[in-house]
């Protein structure tokens, strides 16, 4: 199985907190303050213009970074206070997609997914099984001996969703997937991210500039029987209402603008959310 724990949500509790997080650099503080809870097996949207602090979000709650002041928790654990070591063994909890995939290009693809698993120190006989499991997921199995460089950008993002679930994550968290791709790789991506969810139960943290990436996760699910991505039922009722559980947060010099569904946005006169529907 790729993936966490299948609480259901009702039940679900926090598995990340941001608490009054405060984080700036020379040009000055970019995040003010900011909180918020994922709750387990839910989605969570961060929208935003460029440079509003989505991406220092994403490398704080992976304890890429810690924050000026305030607290960060992730599966019950204060990852603000860790020391470095704590930190390594933390990390394997939680899959990274980074925006650009940043992938080896002198890694093959096999090997570029198989990198994290060596670290954890995995037994050699059950790394390669893993390795085509998750690729075989994102339907590129058949890539394993080609280089990055031979890929397709989509494919290269691809490979970089397989490469952050090789160890099985109850956490992923997404830096702009679609970003820089055409509407088919996109909605190519945006499947995956919805199986993975749907199937597996996987809680998520994504950052992106794309309202309708949000409105797919929000208004979709994965049907496993079915194999196929299907709008929820109006009402709202049945597995999908548990499954496509997706909120947005909206960062707007350096605070939560907004907090809430994504019609809301829909239905708002406000000027600034109204541009992310453009």
């Amino acid at each position: 199985m790729i993936g966490g724990g299948s609480f259901p949500f009702g039940e679900a509790r926090s598995a990340i907190v941001f608490e009054n997080v405060r984080i700036g650099f020379d040009e000055g503080e970019i995040l003010r303050g900011v909180s918020f809870c994922v709750r387990e097996r839910e989605t969570v949207v961060l929208l935003g213009e460029t440079g509003t602090g989505k991406t220092l979000t994403l490398k704080m709650a992976a304890g890429l970074l810690r924050p000026d002041s305030g607290g960060v928790d992730v599966l019950g654990q204060k990852v603000s206070a860790m020391e470095e070591k704590e930190l390594l063994a933390f990390r394997r909890k939680i899959g990274f997609m980074f925006q650009e995939g940043a992938l080896f290009d002198s890694l093959t693809v096999a090997d570029n997914v198989a990198y994290r698993l060596h670290e954890d120190g995995m037994p050699a006989e059950q790394i390669e099984p893993r390795v085509r499991e998750v690729l075989r997921f994102v339907e590129l199995e058949h890539t394993m001996d080609q280089l990055p460089s031979e890929l397709s950008g989509g494919m290269r993002r691809r490979v970089s969703i397989a490469r952050a679930l090789a160890n099985r994550p109850p956490i992923v968290l997404y830096d702009s997937p679609t970003a820089g791709l055409d509407p088919v790789t996109s909605q190519t991506i945006i499947t995956l991210i919805l199986r993975l969810r749907d199937m597996y139960g996987v809680t998520a943290l994504l950052a992106t500039h794309r309202l309708q990436d949000g409105f797919a996760l929000a208004n979709f699910h994965f049907e496993p029987r079915a194999e196929r991505v299907v709008a929820n039922s109006p009402n709202g009722s049945g597995r999908e209402a548990n499954a496509a559980r997706t909120r947005f947060l909206v960062y707007r010099d350096g605070e939560i603008y907004f907090e809430g569904e994504p019609e809301e946005i829909v239905t708002s006169k406000d000027p600034y959310l109204k541009r992310f529907l453009v």
